[in-house]
């Protein structure tokens, strides 16, 4: 025995000393295998948003492989984007490639302005240039609605493109409507967006119906019955909750935080994640700055504070608002939002309910704009490789990446094709 041990140890030592032991692989190693082994799928890009306001919906000579130069002449458009900021979109395919996407829900997101009419109408046009913009891609796209056309499209070695509805305004108040939209090809509906509808009460207004209404609640029954994944991003807490005490199937956040980490309403609290876990749903790590960074959101509300107050103060000399602001701004130096705040995210939802309800849903060409190492969809690998330094296995990464929405995606299929024969659940037409 002791002659065996002396020699196994010799023997390690000689693998050493000449160079044949296997070094650890780097965080960068780590996250190049992580994302070969399991493209990234992204829960929320607004591409069609862009095309709407860029361009009207009319995309002819509209070039989908670059579009860093994409004019930008909408001022609702510039107004989001910081000075010196390049002003073409974040999302093109010669970037989605570099930045290992193989699966992207587009938002078909439409204005919670208008009426719920006129959102119908947006709704059905969104989802017509996005099918059109796969479709002048047949290369590189695949038009997907189920988890099948996904893994058929990552076979074909292309990116697997799914719809998702942004603000339940965008069904009229109709479920003869929801259900349409799902047979356009739809696959998730974020319930509400920034106002509250005639259901639902959104997570940035005041609050008016409790949470969901009797219909609100049919609404997440007849999606689940459907199976199209129910989006609890941008609603209120007792929305959240509310549907969760409904979901048999589950749900997702497509593109929200953790509120501890940074209380925006926008995030989603711990009781609620607790409730997440329990259903087997998702969130997917949104990296929209002022919602990433709490820093920045206290810094926000100090300048539009500082700014009422100088408004007050001489109401009859609005010209010098603006450069008393600017002094403002020399001595209150904006806080720099970075790929370690995204990771902070997604490090306390680990802690909390585990690595297999974590996604990532950009925002991207949607307000994701100025966060420091995540420019465009060309940068996913650069967080694969934060979360390895911080211990993040390859396993972890492929969940991360596309193994839980895929599961989440997979489990509402599930649930529908166990309820196809229940009865579709109507609503009364109202003129």
């Amino acid at each position: 025995m002791r002659y065996g041990f002396f020699s196994a140890t010799t023997a390690l030592a000689l693998i050493a000393s000449t160079g044949l032991a296997h070094a650890a692989p780097t965080p960068e190693q780590i996250a190049a295998a992580a994302l070969r082994a399991a493209p990234v799928w992204d829960g929320h890009n607004d591409v069609p948003e862009q095309l709407r306001d860029r361009r009207h919906d009319v995309i002819a000579g509209f070039d989908f492989r670059d579009t860093t130069k994409e004019p930008l002449d909408d001022p609702r458009v510039a107004a989001m984007v910081p000075p010196g900021t390049p002003t073409g979109m974040q999302t093109d395919l010669t970037r989605l490639h570099k930045g290992h996407v193989g699966a992207q829900f587009w938002s078909v997101f439409v204005s919670a302005n208008l009426t719920e009419q006129q959102a119908v109408q947006a709704t059905l046009e969104q989802i017509d240039v996005m099918k059109r913009v796969i479709a002048a891609n047949p290369d590189t796209m695949a038009y997907a609605t189920s988890s099948a056309d996904v893994e058929m499209a990552w076979k074909a070695g292309k990116i697997a493109s799914l719809i998702g509805m942004e603000g339940g305004h965008s069904i009229g108040g109709s479920l003869g409507v929801l259900r349409q939209m799902y047979a356009l090809g739809a696959r998730y509906m974020t319930l509400t967006h920034f106002k509250n509808n005639g259901w639902a009460d959104s997570g940035t207004d005041a609050p008016a119906h409790n949470g969901l209404t009797p219909f609100g609640k049919d609404v997440v029954r007849e999606m689940q019955r459907i199976g199209m994944l129910v989006d609890l991003s941008h609603t209120s807490q007792k929305t959240m909750l509310d549907a969760l005490d409904i979901a048999r199937a589950p749900v997702i956040f497509s593109h929200s935080g953790a509120m501890t980490i940074s209380g925006h309403p926008r995030n989603v609290s711990d009781e609620v994640l607790d409730r997440l876990k329990a259903n087997g749903g998702v969130i997917m790590v949104n990296f929209f700055p002022p919602y990433v960074s709490a820093a920045l959101r206290d810094w926000t509300a100090a300048r539009a504070a500082e700014e009422a107050r100088l408004k007050s103060l001489r109401p009859d000399r609005p010209d010098l608002t603006a450069p008393a602001l600017a002094d403002w701004d020399k001595g209150h130096a904006k806080p720099a939002v970075t790929i370690a705040d995204v990771a902070n995210h997604i490090d306390h939802i680990k802690a909390r309910i585990g690595i297999d309800h974590i996604g990532l849903g950009s925002d991207f060409d949607g307000g994701s704009i100025g966060l420091v190492g995540l420019d465009d969809v060309a940068s996913y690998p650069a967080l694969f490789v934060e979360l390895a330094r911080r211990g993040y296995s390859k396993a972890d990464l492929e969940k991360i990446a596309s193994g839980n929405i895929m599961r989440a995606l997979k489990g509402a299929e599930v649930y529908a094709a166990a309820h196809r024969g229940d009865a579709v659940i109507e609503n009364a037409t109202v003129f």
